[in-house]
């Protein structure tokens, strides 16, 4: 006789509490897995080209070696992208120290005109105090730190996970045709994550150039380093074009008063609605497949749980955690759905809604 199925709270319950011990162990463990996953992720979008190699005749150990060469170069290019801005930041914010506290004052002065009261002026003259910018400089210094640390693990983890995946393509051959399903899946994540970095990396760099051409031509100092930043924020969803325009904004504000900081917000309104908003999403939209919503929270829960990283890799973190749990069970196409997922499978049956 089998036994009874345990009862429905009984059974959220136990979810519940599984789901907060993995979270607490992924945030305990976040300095591992943040950099597993972002060597994961470049090993996944850099992988494809081994194919060609091996059907030119390469050895495997060279495709693999070309793999890793790859995902080195990326890495590389993107520290160095990163060393170079937060030093131009750094500079800038010692340059204009005299301006920012002009800033802060004149601010104040408006708030106090308007009729604000005195704590309301006394956060916004905060908020712009030259010193609490040094002390982010100080913060992203030390952020630049951690970064190089972790660099040690994804280089290490790259080559392992590069390695391994020289074997993956030989699996149908050494376990038969059942394992032909989950490599399916895998294969279809896999897509999915390239395409929707190479869409965004796409549409990132020409945001980039765009920005950084219209700061340029407006005189906003260092404007290589605003669209540097417009570059990374395009990977975030949602709230990336709002991270990216903030600086500049103020520094515009600083330097030219409130017209250019107008000219700024209106620039990048216009760069992010006709590519960020109309035409980046008809790209993407196969490849990911996840509702605002879901995207918008994927990026504050990531960025909690495994650091600054999770906000730039929150979709394929969403994506594996979606298919490992609600791929295989039949009851959960509704949540699927309600996920985004556009590709959720009628029912057959005649019970079926």
């Amino acid at each position: 006789m089998s036994a009874p199925a345990p009862a429905p709270g009984l059974r959220a319950a136990v979810v519940l509490i599984a789901t907060l011990l993995a979270v607490g162990a992924l945030w305990f463990a976040r300095e591992i897995v943040a950099p597993l996953a972002l060597g994961a992720v470049l090993v996944i979008i850099v992988h494809p080209l081994r194919h060609p190699l091996q059907r030119r005749g390469w050895p495997r150990w060279a495709a693999t070696t070309v793999v890793i060469a790859v995902a080195y170069l990326i890495l590389a290019v993107l520290a160095a992208l990163l060393v170079f801005a937060g030093v131009q930041f750094a500079q800038l914010v010692t340059d204009v120290l005299d301006e920012l506290q002009a800033a802060a004052a004149s601010v104040v002065d408006w708030l106090s005109s308007v009729g604000l009261g005195d704590q309301v002026a006394d956060a916004t003259s905060s908020a712009l105090d030259p010193a609490a910018l040094l002390d982010l400089v100080q913060g992203a210094s030390g952020w630049l730190v951690g970064f190089v640390t972790a660099a040690f693990f994804v280089l290490a983890y790259v080559i392992f996970m590069a390695a391994d995946a020289a074997r993956y393509g030989r699996a149908e051959r050494a376990l038969g045709s059942g394992v032909r399903p989950a490599i399916d899946r895998i294969r279809a994540y896999n897509s999915s994550v390239r395409r929707y970095y190479v869409v965004n990396a796409s549409f990132g760099a020409v945001v980039a150039v765009i920005d950084g051409l219209a700061l340029w031509a407006l005189g906003i100092p260092v404007p290589a380093v605003w669209a540097i930043l417009a570059f990374v924020t395009n990977f975030i969803p949602n709230i990336g074009f709002v991270l990216g325009v903030i600086p500049p904004a103020v520094l515009a504000f600083v330097v030219g008063g409130v017209p250019l900081m107008i000219s700024v917000l209106a620039i990048y309104s216009v760069v992010n609605v006709v590519l960020q908003v109309l035409v980046q999403p008809k790209f993407v939209s196969d490849a990911v497949d996840l509702s605002l919503t879901l995207s918008f929270v994927s990026v504050v829960f990531w960025t909690f749980v495994i650091g600054p990283l999770g906000a730039i890799l929150s979709i394929p973190l969403t994506l594996l955690v979606r298919d490992v749990l609600l791929d295989r069970d039949p009851d959960a196409r509704f949540l699927r759905w309600l996920s985004g997922d556009a590709r959720v499978p009628q029912q057959t049956s005649s019970g079926s809604p």
